[in-house]
């Protein structure tokens, strides 16, 4: 029979206890022995032990040993644990990267708004930034189109408390977009833009399984020589939502839309901090 071995180690010499965090989907953490950082996108049980794969931003993955004192949760080490079986999995992160707040109700809607282009433009941005939308009482219209953008301004007739922001596509110098910009000049009122000619093109072409968008002859509709470029049914339709169903997070977007749209939405929700403001 082994005889008892007390613990002889001085107290400064042991290692403080860290938090055990239950893995969740697109919880964001470090590896601290690599430094490769990434969203989880699985947690899986092996031979040698759990293991967990992670997700960088550029959509590389690399699988870990879910080892104690592993990992950097928001700059503190943790110990990522598997989460009990009768706890669901809840994503730690909205789709745009926020932080998601389980349960919380949809803010009644703000009298400022955000126009985009077009329907495809809305379903995307619902996609991604849907819940921090609702949160944030902020509602997206499509205009189809914004050759009349001045007029739909004035229409809106904006305010500090009503503010409005559009996003707009192919917003690059000496463009028809960039000149009908020009003519907005509201305080008010944020236009802002991606260089796209569509807002397909915002899609990372890997998400979507192609190399890269192809060219398009001058004259021909943008869409459907895409369709016809891929080998698509010229259903530009199906192929629409044949590429948003690729869509997962902000991860699967191009960071000079995903840079445009969070201006937009801070725009929108800044506090008015004029004399006559609340």
């Amino acid at each position: 029979m082994r005889s008892y071995q007390p613990d002889l180690t001085p107290p400064w010499k042991k290692s403080a206890p860290v938090p055990e965090v239950p893995v969740e989907t697109d919880l964001v953490v470090e590896e601290v022995s690599t430094g490769f950082c990434g969203a989880v996108i699985r947690c899986e049980k092996t031979a040698q032990g759990p293991t967990v794969t992670l997700e960088d931003r550029f959509g590389k993955h690399r699988v870990f040993p879910m080892e104690p004192r592993g990992f950097l949760l928001e700059g503190r080490v943790v110990t990522l644990v598997r989460p009990s079986s009768a706890a669901p999995v809840r994503p730690a992160r909205t789709a745009s990267g926020s932080i998601a707040v389980p349960g919380a109700r949809a803010r009644v809607a703000r009298a400022g708004r955000i126009y985009v282009e077009g329907r495809h433009d809305a379903e995307l941005v619902e996609r991604v930034w849907g819940d921090d939308l609702r949160i944030e009482g902020v509602v997206v219209e499509y205009l189809e189109g914004i050759d009349d953008l001045p007029a739909i301004v004035g229409e809106f007739s904006p305010g500090p408390d009503a503010r409005l922001g559009v996003l707009v596509d192919h917003l690059v110098p000496g463009s028809k977009e960039s000149r009908i910009a020009a003519r907005v000049s509201d305080a008010n009122v944020l236009v802002v833009g991606h260089p796209y000619i569509d807002v397909w093109e915002a899609v990372k072409p890997s998400s979507v399984g192609i190399t890269a968008w192809p060219a398009v002859p001058r004259g021909q509709d943008w869409k459907t020589g895409v369709c016809r470029a891929l080998g698509w049914p010229e259903n530009t339709g199906a192929a629409w939502q044949r590429i948003l169903s690729t869509v997962r997070s902000y991860r699967d977007l191009e960071p000079a839309l995903l840079g445009s749209v969070e201006h937009l939405i801070d725009f929108v929700t800044a506090p008015n901090t004029s004399p006559s403001g609340g």
